[in-house]
């Protein structure tokens, strides 16, 4: 095959269940790279970022990753937020898919070569509202799972009942009785009064880490928190770029960074947000509770990143209704986990096969449904609540 440019001439997109949002680009040279832009709960605004990307891009030099993604991000006066970056994440994956499979070489050795052989993964246990976490917990033994996460709590007020605590302590140290770690995800639904008693009770039981424990909105009063306690404390999934890491590490906010390669900018901005977090000694463990492309870009970056620790994976997670993590690949093999890890993907591009007929006929089957929304939680008293 020439190594000469790769003209996009087509880009495409695919709303498909369970609540992902696909992105095809195709070049003049035949080549097909996969991206996602799934943005749950807001899956028409990208749709419409989608367009206009099209517009702008089709006729351009495919090669041209950084390009591209300066002109998406920076050319026009606003930028940022999360449907502009989901948007422009779907796009860079494909892009990386493409020049992968141009060269005949995985992703990852364009980033700088493979740092380990294979990822440390978890799995979810529970849903929205924590319950049968112990059921939950001995079914991803079974898979192959040595860490899990869940949710702390369920609906809660600013100030609420401290027996509210009691019940997520309990379950939790129901699920490490069975021996598996456990990453608790507050969920940013625990404001600050009660994140602190939280966090505290949580403690002697050694938590993976804990997530979101306040919004992400709250840098100064987060770096407070991870000062009156051990455990270490994620974050990541709600902020959109580098940029907006930025301080979160100043503050010596977080441990543990949880970019989301379908939010953040594609694998170029998580690429640079693993080298950012390396230099503040924070781990990298990226947020998927997505689809395969979104695990597969995950994974290019974590099998090159130094500070990679954990990375999250779908698969038969509670979302996943009407398709799973498995559901659109050619080979499902390339998520096999074994004693709690998944081998490096080897393959050209991203490492995996897409399914386009399944991907199309599905698209078309549901196309007029209404995209997916999440649930809105109200108190007692009919005020809103985090969901």
């Amino acid at each position: 095959m020439s190594l000469g440019s790769s003209i996009i001439t087509k880009i495409e997109y695919f709303r498909i269940p369970p609540r992902w949002l696909f992105l095809r680009v195709e070049t003049k040279d035949g080549l097909v790279g996969w991206g996602e832009g799934t943005l749950e709960g807001h899956t028409e605004a990208v749709e419409g970022a989608y367009q206009d990307l099209a517009e702008r891009f089709i006729g351009w030099d495919a090669d041209g990753i950084q390009d591209i993604w300066q002109h998406a991000y920076r050319a026009r006066f606003y930028r940022g937020g999360p449907v502009l970056m989901s948007a422009l994440s779907g796009l860079d994956i494909a892009l990386w898919d493409i020049k992968g499979k141009k060269l005949g070489v995985p992703v990852w050795q364009l980033l700088g070569g493979k740092v380990r052989d294979r990822l440390k993964v978890y799995g979810w246990i529970g849903g929205d509202k924590p319950r049968d976490v112990v059921e939950g917990a001995m079914k991803r033994v079974q898979q192959g799972f040595t860490a899990v996460k869940m949710n702390g709590t369920d609906a809660i007020g600013w100030i609420d009942s401290p027996a509210l605590l009691e019940e997520t302590v309990n379950r939790v140290r129901d699920v490490r009785s069975i021996g598996l770690d456990v990453g608790i995800d507050f969920h940013g639904r625990v404001h600050k009064g009660m994140a602190k008693q939280l966090a505290k009770r949580l403690e002697p039981l050694q938590p993976l880490f804990i997530e979101e424990p306040l919004l992400a909105t709250f840098p100064a009063e987060i770096a407070d928190l991870s000062q009156t306690v051990s455990t270490p404390i994620a974050l990541g999934e709600r902020l959109f770029s580098r940029f907006d890491f930025r301080p979160y590490l100043e503050a010596r906010a977080i441990d543990i960074a949880q970019p989301d390669v379908a939010h953040c900018g594609g694998i170029s901005e998580l690429h640079r947000i693993a080298s950012l977090t390396e230099m503040y000694d924070v781990a990298l463990a990226p947020h998927c509770p997505l689809g395969p492309i979104a695990l597969a870009a995950c994974m290019q970056v974590d099998t090159a990143a130094p500070n990679f620790f954990i990375q999250e994976m779908s698969l038969q997670m509670h979302y996943n209704e009407g398709a799973d993590l498995l559901t659109y690949l050619v080979d499902p093999s390339n998520f096999d986990i074994k004693d709690g890890y998944v081998d490096i993907l080897n393959g050209p591009g991203l490492g995996i096969n897409v399914n386009e007929q399944l991907v199309r006929e599905v698209a078309a089957r549901h196309a007029e449904e209404k995209a997916w929304r999440n649930t809105v939680w109200t108190g007692p008293d009919g005020s809103l609540r985090e969901w």
